[in-house]
């Protein structure tokens, strides 16, 4: 059993030393460790440090391309060195490398195909109240989005199986976290969460360097994956919001035509009439893009299919 721990760096020379140290030597149930680094355009000595420390495999993006890229990039290098296991982890060292083995448990077991390790986000420090409250905010929506019961939807700290890894694609440019959660849903793999620990702050975020910038990144990746992966669910929604405001108009005329003697409020009924005819429309839509949503799996189990063959 072969464990693959990647880390994404973007600038990291002064941190990278530290998460290194931290690393694991041994895990029971696994026979071989090895780690990862993802060069993500840095122009430090990210690369000469992680060489220097004894790291054999790294990636060099050809320019910076940003975590969600970085982040697939070290999945497909990952199952190319052969990984049983995946483990993805900041090179800031904000999480702890002990819990690795915790992270990995599920997998070895069988009883899970990603793992996403869960911050102890409301006694973390150097997180303001703001934060705090939004990361909240933000895993109570996802949750309802994916039908998953995840607790910490942004924490970058995760276990993959080969079987995961092989069947995640990311689209978004900015980060992977919140639209690998949605796939695992869609794709049947199964998602556990498990509780971790985090060390002291020793860089400020690369990824958050505004806070509302990252809600709206967020909640537009949000809104894309649920359209991609629950398509019917997304118009079904929307078809049901115009059809029952437009039942609602129409029952307004009605009423005031029977008790009114049938006097006005006939722009109760044109706007009923377009809202319903509109609804009507949109459901049509949710049907055809289910028919959208089963031709794309088919798609990704061939992409799967291939991407065995390529590794063989």
């Amino acid at each position: 059993m072969k464990l693959v721990i990647q880390i994404p760096c973007y600038n990291e020379e002064k941190s990278l030393p530290v998460t290194l140290n931290a690393l694991p030597e041994k895990i029971d149930g696994i026979d071989e460790i090895e780690v990862l680094i993802i060069n993500d355009g840095s122009v430090d000595k990210t690369v000469e440090v992680a060489k220097s420390y004894g790291v054999k495999h790294i990636v060099i993006m050809p320019h910076n391309c940003g975590l969600a890229k970085a982040f697939v990039a070290g999945l497909q290098k990952s199952l190319e060195e052969g990984a049983d296991i995946i483990v993805n982890t900041d090179a800031d060292n904000q999480y702890c490398a002990d819990d690795i083995e915790k992270l990995i448990k599920p997998i070895l077991s069988g009883d899970a195909d990603i793992v996403i390790g869960s911050r102890p986000v409301a006694k973390i420090e150097h997180f303001s109240l703001l934060k705090k409250f939004l990361q909240k905010l933000g895993s109570g929506v996802m949750r309802i989005i994916s039908s998953t019961e995840v607790d910490d939807a942004p924490s970058g700290f995760r276990a993959f199986s080969r079987n995961a890894a092989l069947q995640l694609n990311v689209f978004d440019n900015y980060t992977y976290t919140l639209e690998t959660i949605i796939q695992a849903r869609a794709k049947g793999l199964v998602l556990k969460c498990v509780p971790i620990n985090v060390n002291p702050d020793l860089r400020k975020s690369k990824l958050v360097k505004n806070m509302f910038d990252y809600i709206r990144r967020s909640v537009f990746t949000m809104l894309r994956m649920f359209l991609i992966y629950r398509p019917f669910r997304f118009f079904a929604i929307i078809a049901g919001l115009f059809l029952a405001s437009g039942t609602i108009l129409s029952l307004r005329f009605l009423y005031y035509y029977i008790f009114s003697s049938g006097a006005g409020h006939i722009q109760s009924l044109i706007l009923s009439a377009i809202l319903i005819i509109t609804g009507v429309q949109i459901a049509v839509i949710a049907v055809l893009s289910e028919l959208l949503s089963i031709n794309r799996k088919l798609l990704e189990d061939i992409q799967r299919r291939l991407k065995l063959q390529d590794l063989k």
